[in-house]
């Protein structure tokens, strides 16, 4: 009688084969699940994008085409102290905005400080806006640029944008 390899069965040839091949697919998704759970572990979290502080507001501007010169912390333009802590006057001007311009940055804590204030800015603006018809002012919460004017078109839209890229950490 002939004699065959130990663990064969005459009517199934190939059954060791196919088992083998089973336990090797096994084994190959067990690994991948393994590698996909230990990649996730190890997959950053998004934080929360956070606003940049008035050096990363000037860089943005800067970026945008627009010159920042005679920078006074605390100038709000006025004479409301909560504004005063928030506020940083300075000068602008570039792009198609040839004349200089006192913009003040009022940099609120958050959005309900923002909220809180938002109207206080405008009362604020009047004591210092000569033409109401020129007031300039841009909003990207938690900040707000308010000026004299008037604004040039491409100067007044870089001012938002810097805004914007400012107000998610640039």
């Amino acid at each position: 009688m002939p004699t065959r390899p130990h663990g064969l069965h005459p009517r199934h040839p190939g059954l060791r084969a196919r088992a083998a091949g089973r336990a090797r697919v096994g084994a190959l998704v067990a690994f991948v699940a393994l590698l996909v759970g230990a990649c996730s572990a190890f997959t950053p979290t998004t934080a929360p994008a956070t606003p940049t502080d008035f050096e990363g507001v000037v860089a943005e501007l800067e970026n945008m085409g627009i010159d920042v010169n005679r920078v006074v912390s605390g100038e709000a333009g006025c004479d409301d102290q909560r504004l005063s802590r928030t506020a940083i006057g300075f000068d602008a001007r570039g792009l198609d905005q040839a004349a200089t311009v006192r913009i003040h940055l009022y940099a609120f804590k958050d959005q309900q400080v923002y909220d809180e204030l938002r109207a206080t800015v405008d009362a604020c603006a009047r004591s210092y806006v000569t033409d109401p018809a020129a007031f300039g002012a841009v909003d990207e919460p938690p900040y707000v640029l308010a000026g004299s004017g008037p604004w040039a078109p491409s100067f007044k839209d870089a001012l938002r944008t810097a805004l914007q890229r400012a107000a998610v950490g640039g």
